[in-house]
């Protein structure tokens, strides 16, 4: 009975896929997340026989689309992406029901990207540090976007207050698409969003950009000073992507994902795609499930202290 067991295992696993696969995604459509997952998923299906459905599970910051991946069965149809906001903040602050390290499996790490501090284009200010003084001269008034309590648009806007002495009015949204929506409608005034989102926007003049939370400029937004030199020194955010699987998926399921999924980052068209959103795509050695892991551990331990410390609760 164990050898007949075993010996389906490695068939349902070498006849693997033989179905369309779900890549859930947290956050609602259009924003940088989705994205990216229609552009992996569109590359993926043609390496993999069977197409790769984008499935937008939304709500909680993303945990509600990271607790479908987890709780899902562990025969490869049902995958997700994530990032440091849902993989690294989220179970800081939320009460979670499962181990965001043991109970996934890491697939691939995909790509990074800062954060851009971006306002509804008639804002009165028109570099940071007038930002910064009308912020100051208007405190508890100024409304900063978020992808929901914990995201990184919430967590930067945090080190914000924090760096500037100012307080800001968070207004969660379901996702950062909807967020930049209500942005470019004049309906908030700032937020601080994944560069990948906002760009089209700001290279179409539909709000403006005062800082990236980078060491370096985005080739794509050259003019957008980084927040060293626009006068808040230090304030670095990247928020990095991957994919994962849940816990117990077979091994040579989760090896022609990987390689799918690593198909796909050296395509040119995706590796331009992704040039395009200020996406930086790591090295093929830092892609693979071994290097996110250690890479989602290594901001565990950098992140969650600093998080706590901050007393972000769940409103």
């Amino acid at each position: 009975m164990l050898a007949c067991g075993l010996a389906a295992g490695n068939a349902a696993a070498q006849s693997y896929p033989s179905r369309q696969i779900t890549l859930v995604v947290p956050f609602s459509a259009g924003g940088p997340t989705d994205t990216l997952a229609r552009i992996l998923a569109e590359r993926m299906s043609r390496t993999l026989g069977q197409t790769v459905i984008v499935d937008n599970t939304t709500g909680a910051a993303g945990t509600i689309g990271v607790t479908r991946v987890v709780r899902a069965a562990p025969d490869g149809y049902t995958i997700g992406i994530g990032h440091w906001s849902t993989h690294v903040v989220n179970p800081a602050i939320y009460p979670l029901t499962f181990d965001i390290l043991a109970d996934l499996e890491p697939l691939a790490y995909i790509a990074t990207n800062p954060q851009l501090l971006v306002s509804r284009k008639d804002l009165p200010a028109d570099d940071l540090k007038s930002l910064v003084a009308w912020a100051k001269a208007n405190s508890d008034k100024v409304t900063a976007g978020t992808a929901g309590v914990g995201a990184a648009s919430h967590v930067s806007g945090l080190y914000f207050e924090q760096k500037t002495g100012t307080k800001l009015r968070f207004i969660p949204y379901r996702g950062a698409g909807l967020a930049l929506q209500d942005l470019m409608a004049g309906q908030i005034d700032i937020m601080f969003d994944q560069a990948a989102n906002s760009i089209p926007q700001v290279q179409a003049g539909k709000i403006k950009a005062f800082a990236v939370t980078a060491k370096q400029r985005l080739k794509t937004l050259p003019d957008v000073p980084t927040v060293d030199e626009a006068g808040l020194p230090g304030l670095y955010i990247a928020v990095w992507h991957g994919l994962w699987a849940p816990k117990g998926t077979p091994k040579d399921v989760t090896a022609k994902l990987s390689a799918a999924a690593f198909e796909a980052l050296a395509d040119p068209q995706v590796r331009e795609k992704f040039a395009a959103l200020g996406q930086e795509i790591p090295e093929p050695a830092q892609q693979v499930a071994e290097a996110l892991r250690a890479h989602h551990e290594a901001e565990i331990k950098l992140w969650w202290p600093l998080i706590k410390a901050a007393g972000i609760k769940i409103e």
